[in-house]
């Protein structure tokens, strides 16, 4: 998402940095670079003005040492960036329970994007229930069935039903069994007074704890008085921006809604369950400008990791009994991530990498290959794989059953000898949290060796 903004922004940085001393010229051209990357990212016109006076002035600032100016300099242009970014304000969950009302107009991706939310409260261990209010868009409840159905969501809808109030007054008792509710709601190609008048009456008899605008990335600048007008008419509390995979103007949007004091809950960064982010300023500006950000990762890891098989292996990890199939498992939940290009930029030092086009379409073919050589592994040989490392007429015996060579055998023993490896590396390994620090850079470096850029 907004690669060129990140890599302008990066060879900014470095300008700055590798300059023996700050002149005119120098900091003409920077503002320059910036002016041309935000513009690009549709930033709004006046907003990059200010910033490039303000770093100006900062760059020629006579009360900052010489030999302090690039520092200087360079902190300006970060704290400019965070400014327009906004305010880091997650969505905050009541300890009883949370009633998410969802609104938009017309292909904002809102139904799409509740399937999302949903997936992502589920994983974390919440009770989470979808519950279908759009009774005007042709196939509205049947979508939100078919996505709930495919990601394992409970969700209480009423095809044949065109009042959205019956509806909500037919379930309310059952979702009293659930801690997070997500309301999907009609939308329209425009904010009009119908639109209005209904959605305020279905506010008032489900109580949301928060309403939530979903809007795309290529919205631009028009996400400041769209979600103005949500404000004033329904008190809009947060946004959600989807599509900032495929645009590369998502700056518009982000700082509009900055601007606005719209908190932006999460973006949506492709079309899969998964390509879901809580939104941090920081963060995203940290990956923008290549220095990474492995709590994100962290988080993607717990969104594609399912909490039995989280519960499984920690125990299988505290009596010492990682098996084969755990790494396979665990190798898949990382290929749902969507391939190590969609990742590298959360790892610090490989934001700027190059991934081989065709790198995630063989790593699913190696697991399709892995999965048919365990069927022709014994039980004791998947539980310990030792076994086949001390007699190579195992090996040999497994190949020859899977239809495969022996080096597919010793590739899948390396998988598991990495992943061992990087477990033993901290004391603080637990699947339902993701992977520590210290062990995410360690699988950095090792990916970094096992991958040509």
């Amino acid at each position: 998402m907004l690669e060129k903004l990140g890599e302008i922004l990066r060879r900014t940085t470095n300008k700055i940095t590798n300059a023996i001393f700050l002149d005119k010229n120098l900091v003409e051209a920077i503002v320059r670079d910036l002016q041309r990357a935000l513009i690009e990212a549709d930033v709004n016109i006046s907003l990059v003005k200010e910033i490039s006076d303000r770093l100006r002035k900062a760059a020629f600032d006579e009360r900052v040492k010489e030999i302090d100016k690039k520092e200087h300099l360079i902190k300006i242009l970060h704290d400019e960036l965070m400014s327009i970014l906004g305010e880091y304000k997650p969505l905050k969950l009541e300890k009883t329970q949370n009633r998410i009302m969802f609104l938009g107009l017309y292909g904002a991706g809102k139904t799409t994007t509740i399937s999302k939310i949903g997936n992502y409260y589920a994983k974390r261990g919440n009770k989470v229930a979808l519950v279908g209010l759009d009774v005007h868009r042709p196939a509205a409840s049947e979508q939100l069935k078919q996505l709930a159905e495919k990601n394992n969501l409970a969700y209480f809808i009423d095809i044949k039903e065109k009042d959205p109030i019956k509806i909500w007054e037919k379930y309310e008792k059952d979702l009293k069994d659930y801690n997070i509710i997500l309301i999907d709601t009609a939308g329209r190609h425009t904010l009009d007074k119908e639109l209005i008048d209904e959605i305020k009456v279905i506010k008032r008899v489900s109580q949301p704890t928060e309403s939530i605008l979903v809007i795309t990335a290529d919205i631009g600048q028009a996400a400041k008085p769209l979600s103005s007008q949500f404000q004033e008419a329904l008190n809009m509390t947060g946004v959600i921006i989807t599509r900032m995979d495929s645009t590369a103007k998502g700056g518009g949007a982000l700082t509009a809604c900055a601007e606005t004091k719209a908190p932006v809950y999460f973006i949506g960064t492709g079309e899969k369950v998964n390509d879901l982010e809580e939104f941090n300023p920081s963060s995203f500006l940290s990956r923008l400008l290549g220095m990474g950000d492995l709590q994100a990762l962290i988080e993607k890891i717990r969104s594609v990791t399912d909490e039995k098989n989280q519960e499984k292996l920690q125990k299988q990890l505290e009596e010492g009994n990682l098996s084969l199939e755990d790494v396979v498992e665990q190798v898949k939940s990382m290929n749902q991530l969507g391939g190590f290009d969609k990742i590298k930029s959360m790892i610090p030092g490989l934001g700027s990498a190059k991934i081989p086009e065709n790198m995630l379409e063989s790593q699913q073919t190696k697991i399709a290959k892995w999965e048919h050589i365990l069927k022709s592994m014994t039980k004791e040989e998947k539980s310990n794989p030792e076994l086949l490392k001390k007699e190579t007429s195992r090996i040999a015996r497994v190949a020859k059953g899977a239809g495969t060579s022996t080096s597919e055998i010793r590739s899948l023993l390396k998988q598991y000898d990495l992943l061992n490896d990087i477990i033993k590396s901290g004391s603080d390994f637990d699947p339902s949290k993701g992977f520590s620090q210290k062990q995410m850079q360690k699988m950095a470096k090792k990916f970094g060796k096992k991958i040509r850029f």
